[in-house]
């Protein structure tokens, strides 16, 4: 068996290469980072590192866990309304972090080759005409899936829809602020 020891030299370099490139691409540039970007005071660049989650204090490791403040989706009157319009579709997506719901294609009985997918997006918690960014695209198929047209959203159907999506946050609005004023 003959040893090359000119191609294993050369594939050890290529590597040291490699994993010194890898190495050196979380550096953002600069190692260390840049010191005009830090307060000069290590209390208070302990400070900035701990606002910004890049550090912890081992005090806090023994304190006991405080609760955060937590907006679920169901105080949103816009989100709720939203998922109970289209409660009779499949979802593919619902971040509600994110802001945005997804369904999957959807068809009827009565038309199998036609299919709908709707796509709201939250632009603001706010209940007014322009909260959502609705699409609807609609497919249609001859015989199978494999030979389909696609049509972008149908303008009739998400003006229908965001007026029924609004129509009900309002609704959930007028609820919970009546609750509010009983309590």
């Amino acid at each position: 068996m003959k040893i090359n020891f000119h191609s294993m030299y050369l594939t050890r370099i290529f590597f040291f290469f490699i994993l010194s490139g890898l190495f050196l691409s979380g550096c953002n540039g600069i190692p260390g980072g840049d010191a005009r970007k830090f307060p000069d005071d290590p209390k208070l660049r302990v400070k900035k590192n701990l606002e910004e989650g890049r550090g912890f204090r081992v005090n806090d490791a023994f304190k006991s866990p405080k609760g955060g403040v937590f907006e679920f989706a169901s105080s949103n009157e816009l989100w709720r309304a939203s998922l109970d319009i289209i409660d009779f579709m499949p979802l593919t997506s619902a971040n509600y972090s994110g802001g945005i719901i997804i369904t999957d294609w959807y068809s009827n009985e009565k038309e199998q080759n036609e299919s709908i997918k709707i796509t709201i997006r939250f632009l603001t918690n706010e209940i007014r005409s322009d909260a959502l960014d609705i699409k609807i695209f609609t497919r249609i198929c001859k015989e199978t899936l494999v030979n389909c047209k696609y049509i972008d959203s149908n303008e009739a159907i998400v003006s229908e829809l965001r007026k029924e999506i609004l129509k009900k946050a309002t609704r959930y609005q007028k609820e919970r602020k009546e609750k509010e004023k009983k309590k």
